[in-house]
């Protein structure tokens, strides 16, 4: 297994997350159910990665195969008796209560490229590693799951570990017997390990152990082994699933903090003569562009180089993408005059590039294909010599309105695959990777400058985006560009991450040495910036 903490800091990436700290004891069954939760949001992309670090009150868990037979309960009309809980994970029965940690890491596996046993691993790793840096050699057990360390001359469970994965996303996790809990074990076979030791940090060290010394030391380790940058929330002791919804409210605060724009972020707002000009033409012609309409922080730049993108078919998309800011809502008909209004814009402008996209239309038959084959002719017959290039959305699948625009020629074919395909059900709803990869394909066979780009910061690793650049080099794409998503309101999906220019970089160089002619990455590049000048650079 890698040691990931060993990794030097140009060699892994920091995953923004969060480390929530409750600061009394916590009921087991809510606590469950924050997890549920969360998990649930971690899915969706509305959450990063969450680590729980708790001291639950006594409680006995029952995996999904765990059988009553080890329990040892007294009775209960005569002494008080744990709650025991039946739950979702693996395993047999396991005691939680004061004096223990559980760790619980909810997390997407693939994030991280790992599979359950490797996972189970690393949270192994995590143990050992926060046992050692107190003085405890500890190690695994051959077809036994935990963590052992010798007492008195025999093999003694310090630390039990079970998880359940679903889609991906884990829950549960391990537990570390700091101080003084061993009565809880009284009750129960461990594991359903019969005959087996079972100790604690302070048993085994024969002196105190401060527990929250033990807690930050679990923190940073689970860090180093996942590469994750954990900002700390703290909470009251969860004592009631009616406490989840503030909590989760708190953790989604905590998120928003997490991700602090830096400063390569900062930009000008658009001003000037030309940006005057420009905005007096398209209110003078009704015509909208993605520039403002997706709050492009590059509005001014380009259009004083000769660049602008037009959106046309209204400015209420059919669909309901959770990082777009383009308004969602009743459609009207389609313009009949708007084909010419926009190129006699484009000519006013002196445009030497026009960039035609639209919002996506599933209610016209055609997805709104006819429109643009439509707008480059009158462009053509309006402007000569300024280059075209259409931002198309999918068509709704069709390939032969897909065909109607490759058969009017523009310049450039650019269609956005947005994001890593296993984003695609939150991020992109109702759209395909592959059949977008079609797209590109088609447009490159049939002799176009194919094009595509994608946003980085919802929470994918480096691996899913060099994977996603060499999926684009086979389409046959001439031209890709990455950017920062940048959240456009609080209704879209969170920043999970802010990738550094030094990241953005090596996706260039990665992408140019698969073949890509042209890559333009960086926290501010869009899907049109440089448009014109990629294209003269061909």
């Amino acid at each position: 297994m890698t040691d990931r903490s060993k990794e030097t800091n140009s060699e892994r990436s920091q995953w923004s997350g969060l480390a929530i700290l409750p600061t009394g004891f916590c009921a087991y069954s809510p606590t469950w159910a924050l997890q549920r939760e969360i998990a649930a949001r971690r899915a969706r992309l509305e959450l990063p990665d969450t680590l729980l670090i708790v001291q639950h009150q006594p409680v006995i868990t029952l995996g999904l195969h765990g059988s009553e037979k080890h329990l040892r309960l007294p009775d209960p009309t005569t002494e008080a008796t744990p709650e025991v809980v039946r739950i979702d994970r693996g395993g047999e029965a396991t005691y939680h209560g004061p004096g223990q940690l559980t760790a619980y890491l909810i997390t997407d596996l693939r994030t991280h490229r790992l599979g359950v046993r490797q996972f189970m691993a690393t949270l192994e790793e995590v143990v050992i590693q926060t046992l050692a840096d107190f003085g405890i050699q500890s190690y695994r057990r051959p077809g036994l799951i935990g963590i052992w360390t010798e007492q008195d001359g025999t093999a003694a469970k310090v630390a039990a570990a079970g998880v359940r994965v679903t889609r991906g996303i884990s829950t549960h996790g391990i537990a570390l017997n700091v101080t003084d809990c061993m009565s809880g074990f009284d009750l129960m076979v461990p594991c359903g390990l019969t005959g087996e030791a079972v100790t604690t940090m302070e048993a085994k060290l024969g002196s105190p152990v401060e527990i929250d010394q033990v807690s930050a030391r679990l923190r940073q380790r689970f860090s180093q082994q996942f590469n994750i940058d954990f900002r700390v929330v703290t909470t009251a002791a969860i004592d009631s699933e009616n406490e989840i919804s503030s909590i989760v409210d708190k953790l989604s605060v905590g998120a928003l903090r997490g991700a602090r724009k830096p400063a390569w972020l900062k930009r000008e707002l658009p001003s000037g003569k030309t940006y005057a000009k420009v905005s007096r033409i398209l209110q003078h012609h009704h015509l909208i562009t993605v520039c403002q309409e997706a709050r492009c922080p590059n509005q001014q730049e380009c259009w004083n180089s000769g660049t602008a993108t037009f959106m046309i078919l209204g400015d209420n998309c059919s669909r309901r993408c959770r990082f777009c800011a383009v308004g969602k809502g009743e459609q009207g008909p389609a313009d009949p005059l708007e084909a010419k209004r926009l190129a006699k814009a484009a000519s006013e402008m002196n445009l030497r590039h026009v960039v035609v996209t639209s919002v996506t239309r599933d209610d016209l038959p055609d997805g709104g294909a006819g429109a643009f084959a439509e707008i480059i002719q009158e462009i053509r017959q309006e402007s000569a010599g300024i280059t075209i290039e259409v931002l198309i959305p999918d068509f709704v699948g069709s390939i032969p309105a897909l065909q109607r625009v490759i058969e009017a020629r523009p310049d450039v074919l650019n269609h956005n695959v947005e994001t890593i395909p296993r984003f695609y059900p939150v991020v992109r709803p109702g759209a395909d990777y592959n059949h977008s990869l079609q797209i590109l394909r088609l447009a490159a066979k049939a002799g176009l400058r194919a094009k595509s780009g994608l946003m980085v910061g919802l929470g994918e690793a480096d691996h899913e985006v060099r994977a996603l650049l060499t999926d684009l080099a086979e389409a046959g794409c001439d031209h890709v560009t990455i950017g920062q998503y940048l959240q456009p309101n609080r209704n879209c999906l969170p920043v999970k991450r802010y990738w550094t220019p030094a990241e953005f970089d090596s996706w260039r160089r990665y992408g140019l040495n698969l073949g890509l002619p042209y890559l333009d990455a960086g926290a501010l590049v869009r899907s049109s910036y440089h448009a014109g000048e990629a294209l003269s650079s061909h």
